[in-house]
């Protein structure tokens, strides 16, 4: 599978108002700006992230297939074991699996009161994983 993450804007100026299904940010000047769209071939999980002081970058978003569940909790994305040691880039940045599984294991831990829906994105995942596998 392939997964990746996306910026989504500065954390203070944006978080508060983010919503599912956004598709701008307001950049530190004031003025918005179109996200980026999804590379195509994105088939796993797709995370949004923004820039909190001191650059630093939460996760704030997960989406998969029709879902998109905005964090409240959002948590701090360690680029070791969150991204397979890849770079913060203007572009969405893809990441394989084991990446994305510890990344979307600790989004669920931190987020108690969205565990059901986040569960949904994990058993989503897993079924698809289980799918892929029969067919090889």
């Amino acid at each position: 599978m392939v997964h990746a993450l996306r910026y989504e804007g500065g954390f203070e100026q944006n978080f508060d108002k983010l919503k599912p299904s956004a598709t701008t940010y307001i950049s530190s000047s004031g003025t918005e700006h179109k996200l980026p769209p999804w590379p195509g071939g994105i088939d796993g999980l797709r995370i949004g992230y923004m820039e909190k002081a001191g650059k630093k970058f939460a996760a704030v978003r997960v989406q998969h297939g029709k879902l998109d569940i905005v964090l409240k909790n959002p948590i701090l994305i360690d680029p070791v074991r969150h991204m397979g040691n890849k770079r913060f880039a203007p572009e969405p940045t893809l990441i394989a699996d084991a990446p994305a599984a510890a990344l979307l294991r600790d989004v669920i831990e931190s987020n108690a009161p969205q565990r059901d829906e986040l569960l949904k994105v994990r058993d989503q995942l897993r079924d698809r994983d289980r799918q892929s596998s029969r067919k090889a």
